[in-house]
């Protein structure tokens, strides 16, 4: 399966978070996986760059596609990915989504096999579509191959190869079935510590419980932008909130081999209190229900206004009345990229790129803040 095709269908389905990122390889499913690095068919128009963009760089562009073309260009340095240039961004998106069915930017990949082997390909072979494929009709290469692939998707397929080295394929499968153990087990453990943490910190009994369920029942929660380009991310958030240590997210990206759980549990561990507040930390408010609205205390603002597009309130006065705004920001940032976030009632933070000594501080100030408005909502 050509992998330029297979990422355009993932993404006119609405599928793209079912490609997953494991060490040096992107896996679309269970059925095909490709190494990151990998050149595609889509070859940029820029005068001075006609190189064809990798897999990783497309996978890249359209899952931050939303983002204006510099702060792109600013998260994929930070990855280093290449990145795709400001005039291909369009016709490749239109392209990707299903707005166009071609582009004169694909050029198929030279397969240097092909050629001995087109002697004995059927020239009847028809396409699930109901369109042949021969050599008469000026087919290329690619849709030769997929004419004739054999998707593996079963143990059955697999086994079908005499010369497919079996135990690789079990030991990768069981690799693979240990590390999403691994994450359930974590992801348990994680629930178990918030439900003890809620039903431990000092509110269980009388008047203070009943304070606490007007804030909604169930453990806090947190939000944090799902983008790249601010500096609190699901990634890096527990170190920061718990331990009080910034790690960039391209680092913790890396460390965590591209694996973002759904869920973290953060609680203040650093406080002399003996009750500790366990939070929920979430990064897609999409798929928040209308009671876990209620859940919401806290969130970690981007500074875009399309962060707060679906959002159930009708304005930023109401959203930063009922929820607590923090903005992160290095410390020598410019004015303007803390502009928009003035004029919203939330608050700045800001923390040293090189002075990891001075993030304690900066936790401290969230956790005050986030103390403090939980008291006043309890009231």
């Amino acid at each position: 399966m050509d992998p330029l095709t297979l990422l355009r269908d993932y993404t006119i389905r609405n599928s793209l978070d079912k490609i997953v990122r494991f060490n040096d390889e992107f896996r679309f499913g269970s059925d095909y996986s490709f190494p990151a690095t990998i050149e595609t068919a889509y070859r940029s128009k820029h005068a001075q760059n006609t190189r064809r963009y990798t897999l990783e760089t497309l996978i890249h562009f359209v899952t931050n596609h939303h983002l204006k073309h510099t702060d792109y260009i600013q998260n994929a340095r930070a990855l280093r990915i290449p990145a795709v240039t400001l005039p291909d961004r369009k016709p490749l998106l239109d392209y990707l989504t299903g707005k166009v069915q071609s582009s004169d930017s694909i050029v198929p990949l030279d397969f240097p096999n092909i050629n001995p082997q087109i002697n004995n390909i059927d020239r009847s072979v028809q396409y699930d579509a109901g369109d042949s494929v021969g050599l008469e009709t000026g087919t290329n290469p690619i849709e030769l191959i997929r004419a004739k692939e054999k998707p593996i998707k079963d143990r059955e397929s697999m086994l079908v190869f005499g010369k497919r080295d079996f135990y690789s394929v079990l030991t990768s499968a069981t690799k693979r079935d240990e590390e999403r153990q691994r994450m359930d087990s974590l992801q348990r453990k994680d629930n178990i510590v918030a439900k003890n943490r809620i039903e431990s910190r000092g509110f269980g009994l009388g008047e203070e419980a009943t304070k606490m369920r007007k804030i909604g029942e169930g453990v806090p929660i947190i939000l944090v932008p799902s983008a790249f380009s601010t500096l609190i991310t699901m990634y890096n958030v527990k170190e920061f909130l718990e331990d009080g240590v910034f790690i960039p997210t391209d680092v913790k990206l890396k460390q965590m081999k591209g694996v973002k759980p759904d869920c973290v549990t953060v609680q203040k561990k650093f406080s002399r209190d003996r009750v500790v507040t366990a939070y929920e930390v979430r990064d897609k408010p999409s798929a928040l229900k209308s009671d876990d609205w209620d859940r919401v205390v806290a969130v970690f603002v981007l500074g875009k206004e399309w962060q707060f597009k679906e959002w159930p309130f009708k304005d930023h006065v109401e959203i930063f009345n009922k929820i607590l705004g923090f903005f992160m920001r290095f410390e020598d940032d410019s004015v303007e990229s803390a502009k928009t976030v003035k004029q919203w009632n939330v608050k700045i933070i800001s923390i040293s790129k090189n002075k990891r000594h001075q993030d304690r501080a900066a936790a401290l100030e969230v956790w005050d803040k986030l103390e403090e408005f939980m008291r006043s909502r309890s009231r």
